[in-house]
């Protein structure tokens, strides 16, 4: 196995629920579509740099169901290695997702299901060799003999004890990031990830876009134009494109424009892969969208 990306953390089964609005008590509701689809953090973010292009493997747990093998199948049928994709005995964690398009807001109900106990020698070779290991908050406690500067952390939900120093790429959400460090800014906030010890900032902002920052300086892009049908997963995508973009060798602003193009694209669909852009398809949407632009942290509120 020669992966340059290894995604650790959670492979779900998921079924996805499009509404018109929240359903009444006790009622009965015509809904817009049900949709099953692959997901987890880790696992969305394997699938988006594999359609990227690089070469991936997946390191986790599906239960011994019939959920589990339609897991792996899906992630193997988009060239992701699931040779570290371990089943375990019980159930495979599964989500529901309900999509309220009245409110353009998303319910995320979760059962947990198998998890791994800790890193084989076949899955510390392979993480050992990469170069990427992308975590989430259930691949973090695994990683703990891993080279942080090889890490890039998902910290979009909680992770108990996250420690930052000297990790290659942080990537929390604007809330997680002012959650980390109440009362300040978010550019002051950033700075102090930097502070910390974090060698890459990068921060999802939603509908506001992204900005990142390392000891060279910081940079920001906005919104993409895209039509937006659901943003479920799309923070997921944003991970695995960026170290897509970052393995293939594009400075930082780079890679965050290309990742926050790929995030938005993502958006089309209903689930978080089937819109995923191919190179293709990502080159020719970076024609039309500005640089990332230079920002002084401080000024950033």
């Amino acid at each position: 196995m020669t992966a340059e990306i290894v995604c650790l953390g959670l492979a779900t089964s998921d079924l996805v629920v499009e509404l018109p609005r929240w359903p009444d008590p006790d009622g009965r509701m015509v809904v817009d579509a049900i949709q099953r689809s692959g997901g987890g953090p880790a696992a969305t973010a394997a699938v988006a740099a594999a359609r990227l292009g690089r070469s991936v493997a997946m390191c986790g747990a599906i239960g011994a169901d019939a959920a589990g093998i339609a897991v792996r199948d899906a992630l193997a049928a988009e060239g992701v290695d699931v040779e570290l994709l371990v089943r375990r005995p019980g159930d495979t964690p599964e989500s529901v997702i309900l999509l309220d398009a009245e409110h353009a807001t998303r319910s995320i109900l979760h059962a947990p299901g198998a998890t791994l106990d800790g890193l084989s020698p076949r899955a510390l070779e392979a993480a050992g060799a990469a170069t990427w290991v992308h975590v989430d908050h259930v691949g973090w406690p695994l990683a703990a003999d891993l080279d942080p500067a090889s890490l890039s952390v998902d910290a979009g939900n909680p992770i108990d004890g996250l420690s930052i120093e000297g990790i290659g790429v942080y990537a929390p959400t604007a809330a997680s990031l002012r959650s980390r460090y109440p009362d300040r800014d978010l550019g002051a906030a950033v700075q102090a990830a930097l502070d910390d010890g974090a060698l890459r900032v990068v921060a999802t902002l939603g509908v506001g876009g992204a900005l990142a920052a390392d000891a060279a300086g910081a940079c920001r892009v906005g919104p993409a134009p895209v039509a937006v049908r659901s943003t479920l997963g799309a923070g997921d995508v944003f991970h695995g494109a960026l170290l897509a973009a970052l393995v293939a060798g594009f400075e930082l602003p780079e890679a965050l424009r290309r990742a926050n193009l790929a995030a938005a694209l993502s958006c089309r669909g209903l689930d978080g892969r089937e819109a995923i852009p191919t190179p293709d398809e990502l080159d020719a949407h970076l024609a039309a969208a500005p640089p990332a632009e230079p920002i002084i942290l401080r000024e950033v509120r």
